[in-house]
């Protein structure tokens, strides 16, 4: 910073030490539910499933602000579905419902349970599965056959282990996996405790990895920083365009529309855990503090420097306020469905057809993200940057091609 204004280095050294700290929660979090689950696994009760599940949840936290970063920065949105894809068919992971139905068309693996199964065929090939190994999971089931929802690895595979399918429909509740599903011996329930227990380590092992590969990147030596602030302008522009993107075409489109055209409760982006209100907001929040430059770190202490406030203010004040102001907005009308699903009022019951009340709380939502996101293109313009491609979402841009 030189004669009181704002460099566009400055903004994006403070980008990546942002990018960089809320990447190293995200590990400390994984490392503290990592913990949780061993725990779990060498004396399991119930007590012991409530520690993990609390663990997994507090690890969302830092993650899902993370998200920022994901469009715009190619390094991130490569790796991002390794750690986050959603939604998955948990049958290909461990033993589901009846109601579940079978294979499909779409996907030959959806209820293949590898779990439950040491040796299988996939893509035609002979699988040796007798040892559930994070390579397994990694190099084999993930994407298997090629299908998106063969999600073998990450927060959600996790997140399934941990609480099972939920059963529950539109009514009140999460998954309810008993904690005698990793037992020992006779009080094993679902079969197969000891390769589910195998499954829940490889998954998590490879989390850990996935975090400290990325934490590196950020780093003063990595390739995402040196990606980012190679080129000023440019890499403005990736700022702008994960700010844009996360808000209108992923959280405002795909995760939060959809839903409620779809009315579907598997629409949630933490379904097993009932858990998508945090999701949602937590993405809200980490778009503001990329604008704003400051990042308040799980320990409390705040990562903060010069901002893309800062370089709006400097052109135009009046858009500064503007884009504060719709950020703010935002972030209110995400916390309004958190709060109701804290009270009681769960996401999928605000999902549920004819929910009016439910639908006002994640439209209002919807609306405050795509409010923000005209506010981020009036920056983009302001600021000279190169134009920047925010991603869309027919549930957005084309409702009727989502009925199609």
């Amino acid at each position: 910073m030189a004669d009181g204004q704002v460099s566009k280095a400055d903004v994006l050294d403070t980008y990546a030490n942002i990018a960089e700290a809320n990447y190293a929660d995200s590990l400390i979090t994984a490392e503290r539910l990592q913990t949780a689950i061993e725990g779990l696994l060498e004396a399991p009760s119930a007590q012991a499933l409530v520690g993990a599940r609390n663990a997994w949840l507090a690890a969302r936290v830092p993650y899902q602000q993370s998200e920022v970063f994901r469009f715009g920065n190619a390094i991130v949105d490569d790796w991002e579905g390794k750690v986050n894809a959603w939604p998955l068919d948990e049958g290909l992971i461990d033993y589901v419902d009846a109601s579940y139905g079978g294979p499909t068309d779409e996907n030959g693996a959806a209820i293949l349970n590898v779990i439950a199964n040491a040796n299988f065929t996939l893509s035609g090939e002979a699988v040796d599965a007798s040892a559930i190994t994070p390579a397994l999971l990694e190099e084999t089931l993930q994407e298997a056959d090629g299908v998106e929802a063969n999600v073998a690895t990450g927060y959600h595979a996790i997140e399934f282990l941990l609480w099972g399918q939920d059963l529950n429909g539109h009514d009140a509740g999460a998954g309810n996996r008993p904690w005698t599903d990793y037992a020992q011996g006779d009080a094993c329930t679902g079969g197969n405790c000891d390769r589910r227990g195998d499954y829940l380590r490889a998954a998590m092992d490879l989390l850990i990895s996935d975090l400290e590969w990325m934490v590196g990147q950020w780093g003063d030596e990595g390739e995402a920083r040196a990606a980012v602030t190679a080129d000023e302008n440019a890499g403005i522009s990736a700022m702008l365009t994960g700010m844009g993107s996360l808000s209108y075409g992923e959280t405002a489109g795909e995760r939060m529309r959809l839903g409620v055209m779809l009315n579907d409760p598997e629409e949630e982006h933490s379904c097993f855990a009932d858990n998508t209100h945090n999701d949602h907001y937590y993405n809200g929040v980490g778009i503001q503090s990329v604008y704003l430059g400051s990042y308040t770190r799980v320990d409390g202490s705040v990562v903060a420097g010069p901002s893309l406030a800062d370089l709006v203010a400097e052109i135009d004040p009046a858009l500064d306020a503007e884009m504060q102001s719709k950020l703010a907005a935002a972030v209110l009308s995400l916390s309004r469905i958190k709060t109701a699903a804290e009270a009681g009022f769960s996401y999928d019951m605000m999902l549920e057809r004819g929910n009016a009340a439910g639908e006002a709380l994640i439209m209002g939502g919807v609306n405050g993200l795509i409010d923000q996101t005209r506010s981020i293109e009036r920056v983009v313009a302001a600021l000279g940057t190169p134009t920047i491609a925010i991603e869309g979402s027919d549930s957005l841009d084309n409702p009727d091609a989502v009925f199609q």
